[in-house]
C-alpha cells in the first residue's frame, strides 16, 4: 500500500516543511490550501507533491479533496492538521463573527478533516493524526482571546480524539509550539532578533516526524517545541 500524507494547511513555514520532510521519506504527500499558484509552485519543485485546492474552513470540500486524494494517491496513514490562523484581540475590541472564525478553523475544520480521513486512516495497521498547535491552547493572554479559546477547544478536542482512536491504533498528537516561526514576513517584523531566537521549520518538521514514526507503546500526545530563549 502506498504511503500517503496529508498536509492540510500548506504555507511558506512549517506546512511547507513538513510537506519535504515526508516527501523526503518516500510518502506522497497532498498539499491543501486555498492558493492554488502556491500549491503548484511546491508541487514543481518537490517530488512526490500534489496540490489540492481546499477551504479549511469548509467542510464539504474538505470531504470531497479526501475523497480525492483516495482515488488519486491511495488511503492516507497521515494527518497533519496545521490550518490554524488567529484574531489577536481581546474580548472587547473582538467581535462574535471573530471568535466564530477562530471556532471554524481550528476545530470545526479538525472535527471535518477527521470524519472525511478516518475511513482512510483504519484501512492501515498504524496511522497519526498530528495537530500544529500554540502555546495559547494552555495559557489565555489579554490581547488573544479568540485564538487561544480556539486553540484551548482544539487541544481538548485533540485529546478527546487520542483517547478514541488510542485502541485502534491510529496515534493522535498534539504539537505546541512556543515562539515565532522563521518566515520573511516575521524576520521583517523583528530585524534585531538573532537566528536562534526563532524557531525553524525544518526542526518542526523532523519532530513532526518522528512523532508519526512511535512505537504505540510509548506514544507522545503532546510536544512542547520552543527556542531555549523563549519565556514559558
Amino acid at each position: 500500500m502506498n504511503k500517503v500524507c496529508v498536509v492540510m494547511g500548506v504555507g511558506p513555514g512549517n506546512g511547507e516543511a513538513f510537506v519535504r520532510r515526508f516527501s523526503d521519506e518516500g510518502f506522497q504527500v497532498a498539499m491543501l490550501a486555498r492558493s492554488e499558484d502556491y500549491l503548484k509552485q511546491l508541487e514543481q519543485s518537490i517530488s512526490g507533491a500534489r496540490a489540492f485546492v481546499c477551504d479549511m474552513m469548509e467542510p464539504e470540500q474538505i470531504a470531497a479533496v479526501l475523497a480525492d486524494i483516495e482515488s488519486e494517491l491511495g488511503p492516507v496513514s497521515v494527518v497533519l492538521y496545521n490550518a490554524g490562523g488567529g484574531v489577536f484581540k481581546n474580548v472587547e475590541e473582538a467581535s462574535l463573527e471573530e471568535f466564530e472564525a477562530n471556532w471554524r478553523l481550528n476545530v470545526r475544520g479538525l472535527v471535518a478533516a477527521t470524519k472525511a480521513a478516518l475511513p482512510q486512516l483504519r484501512q492501515h495497521d498504524t496511522a497519526s493524526i498530528i495537530v500544529t498547535s500554540a502555546s495559547a491552547a494552555t495559557r489565555g493572554r489579554a490581547s488573544t482571546a479568540p485564538f487561544a479559546s480556539a486553540k484551548a477547544a482544539q487541544r481538548s478536542l485533540a485529546q478527546s480524539l487520542a483517547r478514541q482512536l488510542g485502541p485502534e491504533k491510529i496515534h493522535v498528537a498534539n504539537v505546541v509550539i512556543d515562539g515565532v516561526v522563521d518566515l520573511p514576513r516575521t524576520r521583517e517584523m523583528l530585524p534585531d532578533k538573532p537566528d536562534d531566537f526563532f524557531v525553524q521549520p525544518s526542526a518542526v518538521a523532523d519532530a513532526v516526524w518522528a512523532l508519526s514514526q512511535q512505537d504505540p507503546s510509548a506514544w507522545t500526545f503532546e510536544l512542547d517545541i520552543r527556542p531555549f530563549g523563549e519565556s514559558w
